[in-house]
């Protein structure tokens, strides 16, 4: 019997991310941290994977017992790491962070000289996976350096806009080089966002990311950029004000946040993003997605770790039944820096 398609697939980033497990204390005087697996699209799929959806990432690590513990998490985690593969050239990044709730969260990547997950392929892509799945997740990141940049246009240009394929802005100067890669002048960031924008059917970003990739920065002029640029649908976070959704069919909703007692939001863009991939799949209306994404996201920014902390189904509806009780010192979305 042919394998069933999965219902999320994520390419891009991965490492193992190193907190403090104390907060408020600078990072030349932490002496314990907790290690938790990290990278934006990994930890998608772990949030995808925990509301019950069939996941798996894309991606590389270095041939180092970090890249073998990041295997073996994603596997308890429910997420199948058939396409993680090892670089023997390149060590398995590694990302600390500082906590100071609850809007300071300076993070520090070790991604020197290459991260190994920027070694993706297009000849090791399998494409009829790629296709079949019902959710395909890439990022920003994702086109910062060849051979990934190659790679994740490939797969979008595999998709060819089937399904429901997403763009996860991810906007991280510190990963894009001055040229292009190749000793020379090469486009710039806005413009290969705007290339796989063309091949997207969904846009997730807040509003610095919507700005590299439009030049717009007022959430809803960002959002018909999005959609002229040729996405279905257009999610812009704005942080405290909550989250706005733009369909092409001129269906909207802007969603408040949930106010949460912040610990680490450095996970709630993930949570949310796994989230969003869930209320797709289920065929919900957008403003109860843009909810329960919202509700996933505030979760994890009231707890310390990324990967290990997503949310189970009962958790988020529960959040959502107590909502309006909830009292907080902070209120988040899912617009948290991503590691």
């Amino acid at each position: 019997m042919p394998e069933q398609p999965y219902d999320v697939i994520t390419m891009g980033r991965i490492g193992v991310d190193l907190y403090p497990l104390r907060t408020g204390v600078p990072l030349a005087r932490v002496d314990t941290f907790g290690k938790f697996l990290g990278g934006s699209p990994s930890n998608v799929a772990v949030a995808a994977a925990r509301l019950g959806r069939r996941t798996a990432v894309v991606t590389r690590t270095g041939a180092d017992p970090f890249g073998d513990y990041l295997r073996e998490q994603l596997r308890e985690f429910g997420v199948d790491d058939r396409w993680v593969t090892p670089v023997a050239a390149y060590p398995t990044p590694v990302t600390f962070c500082e906590l100071f709730p609850p809007d300071d969260f300076p993070l520090y990547f070790y991604r020197q000289p290459k991260a190994p997950d920027l070694e993706i392929h297009a000849r090791e892509l399998d494409l009829d996976a790629i296709r079949a799945a019902r959710v395909f997740w890439m990022t920003g990141t994702g086109l910062c350096a060849e051979p990934s940049r190659t790679a994740t246009l490939a797969a979008l240009r595999a998709r060819d806009r089937t399904g429901i394929t997403v763009f996860d802005l991810d906007w991280r100067p510190m990963f894009w080089p001055a040229d292009d890669g190749n000793g020379g002048s090469g486009p710039s960031p806005s413009a290969r966002y705007r290339e796989a924008l063309a091949y997207a059917t969904v846009a997730v970003g807040n509003l610095d990311e919507c700005e590299v990739a439009t030049g717009e920065r007022e959430p809803y002029a960002a959002a018909r950029a999005l959609i002229e640029a040729g996405v279905e649908l257009a999610v812009v976070k704005q942080g405290p004000a909550g989250v706005l959704a733009v369909h092409r069919d001129g269906t909207s909703a802007d969603v408040p946040p949930l106010p949460v007692e912040v610990v680490n939001g450095l996970g709630a863009g993930d949570a949310f993003g796994g989230a969003l991939c869930h209320g797709l799949l289920a065929g919900w209306d957008i403003a109860r997605i843009m909810r329960y994404a919202n509700a996933a996201g505030a979760i994890v920014a009231a707890r310390l770790a990324c990967s290990s902390a997503m949310p189970f189904p009962h958790e988020v509806e529960a959040a959502l039944t107590a909502s309006p009780a909830i009292v907080g010192k902070g209120a988040v979305t899912a617009t948290g820096e991503r590691t």
